[in-house]
């Protein structure tokens, strides 16, 4: 099965379910489902959310729960500008900066309330949240397909934010859960794998090995580079 197999079945049966939650249709994005919260609470419960002062994730709508408790246990919350599209490409959330942690966790209140920054700015991360559409029991992610996940990370692996310690977590439903036979994806060398799965029933850590020690410059074409400016900044240092 290749990954966009593998997402539509995902998306359709997630709506299909009735378990999908707003923004609708799933399609198409890091979907939305019921139970989301409880999965916040269950990753917040774990030693690696404990033990985290700052956390990098996603503006998605089902890590809308991670984000605000993050905030409300005290941790910096760092996210990506849309297409990492500025030089400043992420915005800093401190709870010590804000007043309303619920606005400014939205996607819309992030830019309002958050602090546009550059990488240089940034402090190094704990602990990433990354949104999936599914993911296998070995820690294969498996995103919306544009790539802007796991080039996130590279770009903070290239700058030294994070390194093999820092656990990479998702939050999804059960049923964007699978056995790796069950679904027999093949993952590319610069596909970030999960530590650590949690959906509303369980915690899964898988055994993921090596992550991207950096940016894969073979896989990035001039348009890419062009569109980004901090990648075109890394590759004039490379």
């Amino acid at each position: 099965m290749d990954k966009e197999t593998l997402r539509e079945r995902v998306w359709d049966d997630l709506e299909d379910s009735g378990i999908a939650r707003f923004p609708f249709p799933p399609h198409g994005r890091i979907p939305n489902f019921a139970g989301a919260e409880e999965a916040a609470q269950r990753l917040a419960d774990q030693p690696d959310w404990e033990a985290a002062s700052t956390i990098k994730a996603n503006p998605d709508a089902p890590q809308l729960p991670v984000r605000r408790a993050a905030l409300r246990d005290g941790k910096t919350v760092y996210m990506a500008v849309p297409r990492l599209a500025d030089e400043q490409c992420f915005l800093e959330l401190d709870p010590d900066e804000l007043e309303d942690y619920d606005a400014a966790t939205t996607v819309s209140g992030s830019s309002e309330h958050g602090t546009q920054v550059g990488p240089e700015a940034v402090e190094p991360i704990d602990l990433i949240v990354s949104g999936s559409v599914a993911v296998t029991e070995a820690g294969g992610r498996i995103g919306k397909g544009e790539g802007y996940s796991d080039l996130e990370y590279a770009i903070l692996r290239e700058l030294d934010l994070v390194d093999d310690d820092t656990t990479v977590a998702t939050t999804v439903h059960e049923r964007q859960l699978f056995e790796d036979a069950d679904v027999d994806v093949e993952f590319d060398e610069h596909d970030v794998p999960m530590d650590l799965v949690v959906t509303p029933e369980r915690i899964c850590r898988p055994d993921a090995g090596s992550t991207p020690v950096g940016i894969d410059w073979s896989v990035l074409g001039d348009e890419r580079l062009e569109e980004i400016p901090v990648l075109e900044r890394l590759a004039e240092a490379e």
